[in-house]
């Protein structure tokens, strides 16, 4: 995570899900969902959209593919990309630090 970079492309990133947003609705009536997930190298927000939002829950340990980085309201935040997944491997069993937390707003973005 703490090398995921605003225009990264094709990242395989696993991680554990530490917080999970409540949901927006956008004007195409999409379910959208914010989350904050680690790895042993930081922290990041994930934005997650329609029923996956539903299905995670803190402590959930998952790997997504094809993701990329993108920076929404001066926040570095991951991203599922175009034909990427987000499997759930287990639960509750991963070493990780929310520090340094990539989503921290940033001049540089």
């Amino acid at each position: 995570i703490r090398d995921i970079r605003p225009n990264s492309k094709n990242l395989v990133v696993q991680f554990i899900v530490l917080d999970i947003g409540k949901p927006t609705r956008t004007k195409d009536g999409h379910c959208v969902r914010s989350c904050r997930v680690a790895d042993r190298t930081g922290s990041i927000n994930i934005s997650i959209w329609d029923d996956i939002g539903e299905l995670l829950q803190p402590g959930d340990i998952c790997r997504l593919t094809k993701g990329y980085g993108s920076v929404w309201k001066g926040c570095l935040t991951l991203y599922c990309g175009k034909g990427g997944d987000l499997y759930k491997l287990a639960e509750f069993a991963m070493l990780f630090s929310e520090l340094p937390n990539m989503s921290d707003p940033s001049a540089d973005f």
